[in-house]
């Protein structure tokens, strides 16, 4: 994926851009930054739910288009949401909306995810984390080359938390890019590649995990550095 000089705006102020940046195949890619900062209109952006303002954004040569959805994308923007009166086969059923392709994965990304027991559980007994992990399971139905994840780990407990730093790295392993936005300073230093610090909209700083110092807290102490440089 590839911006160059993306933007957009809101009347009563805020917003992101002019942003460039470029994620690539097989890494992953971490969005930190605080409430408001712009992280969620970022990743709208990115996933074409948003109007950009100005600026173009291409994800595997491909222009994002709003209103219509890249198949190679897959994305959990924000709080998952269901039908909780049906299960969670029924609901991934509904998303793949009659495509074959995608209706022939659904039993795939539930034992991926680790939802193969509670397949034919209704929603509305599932779990917050539970919740997180059939969001992603429908993310992934289009076997995405780009997965785009916002705020993933709400919910998840210390297992899943771990168990997701693993699925996302996988995911990378296997050639797809993935963009996944957290508060989690600790975790994202485990699980990404590079870290873009926003800060009220704009990218200040990317960051290689690599080349941070290999201890607790190491991201966290660059991120406030920068913060306290702006």
């Amino acid at each position: 994926m590839e911006a160059r000089g993306i933007r957009r705006r809101y009347a009563g102020g805020g917003g992101v851009g002019p942003l460039d940046f470029t994620v690539r195949a097989g890494t992953v890619t971490g969005l930190v930054g605080a409430n408001g900062a712009g992280k969620t209109t970022l990743l709208r952006l990115i996933t074409g739910l948003l109007e950009k303002d100005g600026g173009e954004l291409f994800v595997w040569g491909k222009a994002v288009q709003v209103g219509k959805p890249d198949p190679d994308i897959g994305a959990m923007i924000e709080e998952p949401a269901f039908y909780r009166w049906a299960t969670g086969e029924q609901n991934l059923k509904l998303a793949a909306a009659g495509r074959r392709e995608r209706e022939s994965r659904i039993a795939a990304v539930l034992d991926e995810v680790g939802l193969a027991e509670a397949a034919n559980q209704r929603v509305a007994t599932y779990s917050q984390g539970m919740r997180q992990r059939l969001g992603l399971a429908r993310a992934l139905l289009g076997d995405p080359k780009l997965l785009v994840l916002d705020e993933p780990t709400n919910g998840l407990d210390p297992h899943g938390v771990r168990w997701f730093r693993r699925f996302v790295r996988a995911r990378a392993d296997e050639g797809a890019a993935v963009v996944v936005s957290s508060h989690l300073l600790a975790e994202m230093r485990l699980m990404a590649d590079h870290v873009i610090v926003i800060v009220a909209g704009n990218c200040v700083a990317t960051l290689d995990t690599a080349q941070l110092e290999d201890r607790p807290g190491a991201l966290e102490e660059a991120y406030f550095q920068l913060l306290e440089m702006e």
